[in-house]
């Protein structure tokens, strides 16, 4: 399997701070351990459906420091009420999320310019993403280089879901989001979801571990294959982890292009 860089996504790779690259056949997924895990500090083909109206909102922990909160439209709600499990910050309940609806990172990509190998679609779980403009900061630019990076900036059908904390003072029923994103990934049917940060990974996967085992595991969203890896905002904080997000996402894209028809 190879990525097939060329010398533009080379440079954007560069800009991320990854400077050492690894032959193409060590990029081969394989169910290796997490290469470095950070215990402690904690990364099939279907019409898009229409956007739902409502909010949800779910408790989450955080273990890394927080990035600053965004604003903006509200997303599906299906799923009855209930306690995600969770674990107290500072002796204080942990906050409420609020899950936003679906929306396409590169829609005006042309379908016949994407590459077969990338698959139907790929959606991408994150909370430090402002929901309006998710490509814009520093965060934003660095998630959009690095998903040019595995040339998903082609694909139309690339996703986001974005995480939000409600604003201080807003009433936010406690809610299992966990639920709800399977409702929507059952929807979309992605090849791989990408999930971005610990507060994703717990409210995505109602899972309490660290992220750097979290990281280690290939998990199951409504039947679709999930990769956790560190979130933008963090990575800009910790340069040093660059290297490990990168590991992360070309395990996802191997995983995607050896169960691509024709691969």
């Amino acid at each position: 399997m190879s990525l097939h860089l060329d010398a533009r996504q080379r440079a954007m790779l560069q800009e991320m701070g990854v400077t050492v690259w690894a032959p193409a056949e060590a990029l081969t997924p394989t169910p290796a351990a997490d290469p470095v895990a950070v215990p402690a500090r904690g990364p099939r083909t279907a019409t898009a459906p229409a956007a739902p109206a409502a909010s949800v909102t779910a408790a989450a922990a955080r273990t890394e420091p927080a990035p600053r909160p965004v604003r903006d439209r509200a997303a599906p709600a299906s799923a009855a009420p209930a306690a995600l499990p969770s674990a107290p910050q500072g002796g204080s309940a942990s906050p409420a999320l609020i899950l936003h609806a679906a929306q396409a990172l590169y829609p005006t990509a042309d379908p016949a310019q994407t590459p077969a190998e990338l698959s139907a679609g790929w959606l991408v779980v994150a909370e430090s993403l402002s929901p309006t403009e998710p490509l814009a900061g520093d965060a934003g630019r660095l998630l959009d280089n690095m998903l040019r990076a595995m040339r998903l900036h082609r694909h139309p059908r690339v996703y986001l879901a974005a995480l939000e904390r409600p604003q201080a003072g807003t009433a936010a029923e406690a809610i299992d989001i966990a639920p709800v994103l399977h409702d929507m990934v059952a929807a979309l049917r992605p090849a791989m979801v990408l999930v971005l940060g610990h507060v994703a990974a717990r409210a995505a996967l109602a899972r309490t571990e660290p992220l750097g085992r979290l990281r280690a595991e290939l998990h199951q969203l409504a039947g679709c294959p999930a990769i956790v890896t560190y979130d933008p905002a963090f990575l800009l904080r910790s340069q040093g982890n660059k290297a490990a997000a990168w590991a992360d996402l070309c395990r996802a894209l191997g995983l995607v292009q050896a169960a691509s028809p024709g691969t």
